[in-house]
Order: structure tokens, then sequence, then C-alpha cells
């Protein structure tokens, strides 16, 4: 996915950060489709230090544009923002600053996705300075470990990920056969 985004993005010329930052945008408003493959063309095509800056810009301002979308008239999202997370649920009822820590924290956890914050976000009282604050201080973090885990990806050879492949599916088989055999032993 990541090699097309280059190459769309190499044919682009000037206009590569522009694009870059509409598809940044574009991820975020539809709030459940991973930005790692965008980090990555980033990365690859801008380098590591400018391509960090553009992806850090583009989910900012794709966080901060969504949650004001979703805020004026696209509540009907809102069912996802109904999962049953304690934090995501304290979201909604806060605002100040005990909204604009939380956020931040949200941001920081890497299994909460972004598009459940802004969802969350959009339907508390806080206001859009305050979560674009928090969003910019709390995706900094989690983007640069992002960007770093997708660069160090884009050095390794492919024995290396042919290695990795192999142990993390022996991990996965040894993880189904235990819990066979513990539901098998319970029956």
């Amino acid at each position: 996915m990541a090699s097309y985004i280059v190459e769309f993005l190499r044919e682009s010329g000037f206009f590569a950060i522009v694009i870059s930052l509409s598809l940044n945008i574009l991820i975020s408003i539809f709030a459940f489709i991973p930005s790692v493959f965008l980090t990555g063309a980033n990365i690859t095509f801008f380098g590591f230090y400018n391509g960090l800056i553009i992806s850090f810009l583009g989910e900012v301002l794709g966080a901060i544009i969504s949650f004001i979308l979703y805020r004026k008239g696209f509540l009907y999202l809102t069912k996802a923002a109904n999962k049953e997370n304690k934090y995501l649920k304290r979201l909604q009822k806060t605002s100040g600053y005990e909204a604009f820590f939380l956020i931040i924290a949200l941001r920081i956890l890497p299994f909460i996705p972004s598009g459940l914050i802004n969802i969350a976000s959009a339907l508390s009282r806080v206001s859009w300075v305050t979560f674009g604050l928090a969003s910019m201080i709390g995706k900094l973090p989690a983007l640069i470990i992002e960007a770093y885990s997708v660069q160090q990806l884009l050095i390794l050879s492919t024995e290396y990920i042919g290695v990795g492949l192999v142990a993390v599916s022996i991990l996965g088989l040894l993880m189904v056969w235990s819990i066979r055999k513990k539901l098998s032993a319970k029956q």
C-alpha cells in the first residue's frame, strides 16, 4: 500500500505535500483507516524528519477537521463511540483541563483508535481549541514511535522480515494450540 502512495506522491511533483496532508485528513475523517501506510510513504518519499513533520501536521489537521465535521453533523458515526471503553465514555462527559489531559493520554495509548477519540471528543463539551492542542501534544510521541518503527521495517532486509514472520507464525500457532488444549481440558 505504501509503495502505491509513494508512487502517487512522486507523480504529484509540487503538490505532493498537499496531497499527503489531504490523504491524512481523509483517513482521519473516515475514522477507522490506519495511517501507518501513509506515514511509511511520507518517510520513504520525504525522508525521515520531513516525512515525520508532514505526517504530524496531517494527523493533527485531520483530527481537528474531523472533530469539527463530527460535531457539525456527522453524528451518525456516534454508534462507534459507544464502545465499552470507560475512558472514551468519561471523555464524553468532561471538559476543560480534565478533557485536555484525558485526550493527551488517549492519544498516547496505541490501542485506542484515533477515530474513536475524535468522535468521543466531538460528542463531549470540549472546545475544538482544547481538542486540537491536546491532540497535537498526544499525537507527537505516538507518531514518533510509529515513524521510527516504520523506518526500521523499511531498513530491514527481507531475510530478517522472513525470520520475523516465521517466528510470529510459530508463536501464533503455539498460542492457538495452548488455547485449544485449555478449552478441551475444561470440557
